[in-house]
């Protein structure tokens, strides 16, 4: 079920990167979105781990 406090993203990919991210989640045991979020995950991970940890405002800190 949706949790209603989460924000939805509609992006729009071109067929070749759509198979293509349905084939890695699918070895990895994820759902396409499920994998989109490990990625974005793994990816602010990385930024932080480079550039500093990311500030909240603190609208989101009282969520």
């Amino acid at each position: 079920m949706r949790n209603k406090n989460n924000k939805h993203l509609g992006i729009e990919i071109d067929p070749v990167l759509h198979y293509k991210l349905h084939y890695i989640a699918k070895y990895e045991g994820r759902s396409a979105n499920a994998q989109i979020l490990y990625l974005l995950r793994q990816n602010i991970k990385e930024f932080e781990k480079n550039e500093g940890e990311i500030i909240l405002p603190e609208n989101l800190l009282n969520k």
